[in-house]
């Protein structure tokens, strides 16, 4: 006798999901402005020998948003997978989802290098070598802008393509899209602050998502 199965139903994610990239968008803004500013760029931004007490403060609460930023990134992932659907490309998915994945890693590895060099600089009242600090500073941002952001350009890639295949995307926001590629792939190594761009194209993305919930949740009942 064969005993008849229920159909299983799909998960579905839930309406927080959106959210999270709204909430990865500000934790990671919020984390770079905090580094730029405790840890600034250059050779002589910062003397190692009289660090600012205020500044090493802001690179902990910095160090502190990344990993809750790297949570929420997981959960931004999702909610954009949920968006498209199983109406994806293969090969570009499987670009989206292993470039999300990398320069979460990358990121956390920038953070972790931050984090050394913040410890390493202040132990006890001491400080370190001029090339100790420079190393570490140089280090953790080419973690940073070197490699992490350009994984998130071919994150952010990867979705505007699959955004305008499948018409899903407003076409405003496919080539805001693109424009940010260019900035992270060429740009965001060499000018200041203009990693700032990734987490603002999600939290423009993100607040889209949740729209266009809100507008299939309204209809649904209509329809």
């Amino acid at each position: 006798m064969q005993t008849s199965t229920p159909p299983r139903q799909s998960l579905e994610a839930p309406r927080a999901a959106g959210v999270a990239g709204i909430v990865f968008a500000l934790l990671l803004a919020a984390a770079i402005v905090l580094i730029r500013l405790g840890i600034p760029q250059g050779a002589d931004a910062v003397n190692p020998q009289g660090a600012d007490p205020a500044r090493r403060s802001a690179v902990h609460a910095a160090l502190t948003l990344v990993p809750f930023a790297g949570i929420f990134f997981l959960w931004f992932i999702g909610a954009v997978r949920t968006h498209v659907g199983d109406s994806e490309d293969r090969f570009i998915a499987t670009v989206f989802l292993g470039s999300g994945l990398v320069f979460t890693a990358t990121m956390f590895g920038a953070a972790a290098a931050a984090a050394a060099l913040l410890d390493t600089a202040h132990p006890a009242g001491t400080s370190p070598s001029r090339p100790t600090w420079d190393f570490g500073q140089h280090f953790a941002y080419t973690l940073m802008t070197g490699y992490a952001m350009r994984m998130a350009a071919v994150f952010v890639c990867s979705t505007s393509v699959i955004g305008h295949r499948l018409g899903i995307l407003p076409r405003w926001l496919t080539v805001l899209g693109f424009l940010s590629t260019v900035v992270l792939l060429f740009v965001s190594s060499v000018v200041p602050w203009a990693e700032l761009v990734f987490p603002a194209w999600s939290l423009l993305l993100s607040s889209y998502i949740v729209v266009a919930g809100f507008r299939r949740s309204a209809a649904a009942p209509a329809s």
